[in-house]
């Protein structure tokens, strides 16, 4: 899809217009299909692996000696090559996701590009031609608007092109591992968990792609949880793991049911086991069903309340970037729905710029507060700050390309994690946003080391947070005769929160946007202009 620009404006000669036709007729939902469609092959793949594990089983059973031995040597081979490929089909979904996406927006720009031509009197002929119309002006010099028009179809066109040749390179590296085979001998050395992603980053860049290859298959578990690998190889190494995170879920339930009689202990248990497999299974719907735009599953962990990032889009590709850390109550049980928000978001970026490249990531990989009287103190947010600094220092590791806007949002105790984390140990972040916050760990913003141009903050007129103390004024409200309820929300004109001053004040020296009146949990409600105003800071306009 090459593109030249002519004079006058003209776009084209013979590739161009080639190129201009050729894109009105791409079918980004084809390809993007066509990505989910090879993936959905690992399930195939699982149950020959499955099919061979029970031969060789039975092998060993009624047979032995060396023709037994190197019967089951060969498959075990051949169930190595099959685990191989898995990540393979999963890279190929991956590719042709990313070039769906890319031909959506260039289509936008053809789209954005007639528009244009329309308001401003310009014709585009059906190779891509442009040329002022009967109404347009008659110089020496290309007429302004020709020139834009020209210049918004050679961008789309140019992206298009980028795009192709990218999927084509990446397309002909996969087949070419496939024939030399995708054995390689393992890296010498491997990072250690919570080691510095620069470090990680640099490790994986000297590896070998077949190197590469078989960590993701051999070693899921260390390549899907370090900062410093690519969204890419992290989203390959982690959807290897779902299967076994929830016969880890299953095992857990199999165990506490055989417990009885049934205590409290044991009701609790089930209670969150349940819950945590059910919000699993749905956060594993999204990731194979095929939604657009494409889930990369950066991070998983079943215990406790289980723990996901996932991210809308690759991180690594995008031209602005959303880290979402969500609040009390937050986990793996209801991370679908937290995502969903994270993507209402990332949704509004591309309705007002259809043409960039916005990922959404959701960051649940912190223990949030289950009760008011956990979420009245810091000391999980403080926990959580070191794992929030180092995955935001891999996104700015492993992107492609000119850096990208990283904005980081906080709601409700999440603003309190984001704001720990960017106090204590520094934000790699362009923004923060917080919104309806019981504080951000500081009384100003200039204590978040960002300029405090870039920290905004909304808090609904009806939300309930408005109303809760700093938590050295409850024990004095208590001692002036009010319940612990009325003590919690009984409002002060001082606007100190529980920690520390309001940042949707204007005293406290950030910027606001205004939220309708949709309580606690409605910042991303359609209507709420608190979504515009969190879409326009991710953008940065």
């Amino acid at each position: 899809m090459s593109t030249s620009a002519g004079p006058g404006g003209a776009v084209g000669g013979p590739a161009g217009e080639g190129g201009y036709a050729r894109l009105w007729a791409a079918d980004p939902v084809g390809w993007a299909a066509a990505g989910t469609a090879w993936r959905g092959l690992t399930g195939l793949v699982d149950r020959r692996s499955a099919e061979l594990a029970g031969a060789a089983g039975t092998l060993r059973a009624g047979w032995t000696g060396a023709a037994a031995g190197a019967a089951g040597g060969r498959i075990a081979a051949f169930r190595a090559d099959l685990a191989a490929l898995t990540p393979a089909l999963i890279e190929t979904d991956q590719v042709l996701a990313e070039l769906a996406g890319r031909l959506r927006r260039a289509r936008a720009g053809l789209a954005e590009a007639v528009a244009l031509a329309e308001a401003g009197g310009v014709l585009i002929d059906r190779r891509g031609r442009v040329s002022a119309g009967p109404t347009g002006a008659r110089s020496g010099a290309p007429d302004p608007p020709v020139a834009r028009v020209a210049a918004a179809v050679t961008a789309a066109l140019t992206l298009a092109d980028a795009a192709d040749r990218e999927t084509a390179g990446r397309l002909d590296e996969l087949v070419a591992a496939a024939r030399a085979g995708w054995v390689a001998p393992p890296p010498p050395w491997r990072p250690a968990p919570g080691a510095d992603p620069s470090t990680v980053r640099a490790w994986w860049a000297g590896l070998t792609p077949t190197q590469r290859r078989w960590l993701v298959a051999r070693e899921p578990k260390l390549v899907g949880r370090l900062d410093g690998v690519p969204a890419a190889a992290r989203d390959q190494a982690n959807r290897l793991l779902v299967g076994r995170w929830r016969e880890v879920l299953l095992a857990e339930r199999r165990r506490l049911l055989a417990r009885w009689p049934h205590g409290p202990l044991e009701t609790a248990g089930l209670a969150r086991v349940g819950a945590t497999l059910t919000g699993l299974d749905a956060l594993t719907a999204r990731l194979t069903g095929g939604g657009q735009p494409r889930a990369y599953l950066l991070g998983l962990a079943p215990g406790g309340e289980g723990r996901a990032i996932v991210a809308l889009g690759d991180p690594d590709r995008a031209d602005r970037v959303l880290t979402y850390v969500p609040g009390m109550t937050a986990g793996l049980a209801d991370a679908a729905g937290e995502l969903g928000r994270a993507g209402r978001v990332q949704a509004r970026c591309a309705a007002l710029d259809p043409t960039g490249a916005t990922a959404a990531v959701l960051w649940l990989d912190y223990d949030a507060p289950d009760f008011l009287h956990e979420a009245v103190l810091p000391g999980q947010a403080r926990d959580a700050g070191p794992a929030l600094h180092r995955f935001q220092e891999g996104l700015r590791a492993t992107h492609d390309g000119p850096p990208a806007r990283q904005t980081v949002l906080g709601h409700s105790y999440g603003s309190l994690v984001v704001g720990t984390a960017a106090r204590d140990h520094g934000l790699a972040a362009d923004a923060l946003v917080f919104v309806g916050s019981p504080g951000v760990g500081v009384d100003r913003a200039d204590g978040l080391r960002l300029p405090s141009g870039e920290v905004w903050a909304s808090t609904a007129p009806d939300d309930a947070i408005r109303l809760a103390p700093a938590p050295d004024e409850l024990p004095r409200r208590v001692l002036r005769g009010l319940s612990p309820l009325a003590a919690v929300l009984t409002a002060r004109e001082d606007h100190a929160l529980w920690f520390g001053h309001d940042p949707a004040d204007p005293g406290f020296g950030g910027r606001t946007f205004p939220s309708g009146r949709y309580g606690h949990t409605g910042y991303w409600d359609q209507g709420n202009p608190a979504l515009d105003g969190m879409a326009r800071v991710v953008l940065g306009r």
